[in-house]
């Protein structure tokens, strides 16, 4: 079964926190760029001393070596999962995971849920392009520099699933019911779509967020993750 991991993507740590209070069935939360800049670690610590496995999502692209110190730095967060940046390259990627040390879960950020064709080539500088096939281009070139797995949208999980092999994370943001509306992302499905394909981790946050039993929509996620595989 997949693992539903609720994305944090609030104004403030006690809005997070009072969310969390909502969910006593979480594991997993995913920390990024908003909350992380306002916050900081001590919000981390915070949850991991709640029980909580904290994917940090700041897509670390940079060079090798302040890339391999943010890693180091979230490894003593005690983070359980982090994301760099795949189209950082390969020696940044191996950097990574050496910093990691097998301690956090290093997923590669293939291409943005929110591109679509027309937008990525554009901010990649190309005429053309197939995200499927660019998607599982970076995917296994994260797998090969020694990272943990992947991110990439539901649309791409069966094909990163035959290039990367059958023990890797696939992480899946863009998860909606299919009733829900998509907004910002360009590529979503409904989590049976992407547990079936062989996703293992779904990130799930304005459907749980906004809803007005934050609890019941997380266990109704949780739910249909499981019985896929039951």
């Amino acid at each position: 079964m997949a693992e539903v991991i609720v994305a944090l993507d609030l104004p403030s740590g006690s809005d997070a926190l009072r969310l969390l209070d909502r969910l006593p069935d979480v594991r997993w939360v995913k920390v990024g760029s908003i909350l992380m800049t306002r916050e900081g670690p001590d919000l981390v610590r915070v949850l991991t001393e709640r029980g909580l496995r904290v994917f940090l999502d700041l897509k670390w692209h940079d060079i090798p070596n302040t890339v391999a110190e943010a890693v180091t730095a979230a490894r003593e967060l005690e983070v359980s999962m982090a994301t760099v940046h795949a189209l950082g390259g390969a020696a940044m990627m191996e950097a990574a995971a050496a910093a990691a040390g097998g301690r956090l879960g290093l997923v590669g950020v293939t291409v943005l849920t929110s591109h679509d064709p027309a937008s990525y080539a554009r901010a990649v500088g190309r005429g053309e392009v197939e995200l499927a096939d660019e998607v599982a281009r970076l995917s296994a070139e994260a797998v090969r520099s020694g990272l943990a797995g992947v991110v990439c949208s539901p649309q791409e999980v069966a094909l990163v699933r035959r290039r990367i092999g059958a023990e890797a994370w696939i992480v899946v943001p863009g998860i909606r019911n299919r009733s829900d509306p998509r907004h910002d992302q360009a590529r979503a499905s409904a989590p049976a779509d992407a547990v079936t394909a062989g996703a293992t981790h779904l990130v799930v946050g304005r459907p749980i967020l906004h809803a007005s039993e934050p609890g019941d929509a997380f266990r109704s996620f949780v739910e249909e993750a499981q019985c896929v595989r039951s």
